[in-house]
């Protein structure tokens, strides 16, 4: 898949995945959703679930790490400056040759633009949250994110 054909796709998604409301249970049902399905495939991550600076779910599944919690708050910082996925700001510099660093005078390690943190987008008001998933690679951080919100949304 081209460069501009993976950023269109994930453009598409953070149109698609909009909520209608998202409150504490909403997150609880989000983030116990993405551990059944992390845990039923073995995967050694960390879910993280946050509506403005407070952080409503976090689970560290056996194999994540410490560093894992590290990742997170880097890849929640992209999110909430630029108001798009991690995934999608990451992949929208690459194809431009540019680096976040240089080109918003950001330290690399405050700030991480590989996938896995999500927007929670609410109808009419915007970007009110962050879910994260930290462990896999990038792509398959974001993979799991963007699965566990499709099924919520359709449930």
């Amino acid at each position: 898949m081209s460069d501009d054909d993976l950023i269109t796709r994930l453009e598409e998604q953070e149109r698609r995945l909009v909520f209608s409301r998202f409150d504490h249970a909403d997150a609880w049902h989000l983030g116990s959703l993405l551990v059944d399905l992390a845990t039923s495939r073995d995967l050694p991550v960390a879910v993280d679930i946050r509506r403005g600076t407070q952080q409503l779910f976090h689970a560290a599944l056996p194999g994540s790490t410490a560093d894992n919690d590290h990742w997170i708050v880097r890849k929640v910082r992209v999110v909430e400056r630029f108001g798009a996925s991690s995934f999608l700001v990451g992949r929208r510099l690459a194809a431009k040759g540019e680096a976040l660093d240089a080109k918003y005078g950001v330290d690399p390690a405050d700030f991480a633009t590989h996938g896995g943190a999500f927007p929670v987008r609410v109808e009419g008001v915007g970007v009110i949250g962050v879910v994260t998933v930290s462990g896999l690679p990038q792509a398959d951080d974001h993979a799991l994110v963007v699965e566990a919100i499709e099924t919520y949304l359709e449930e």
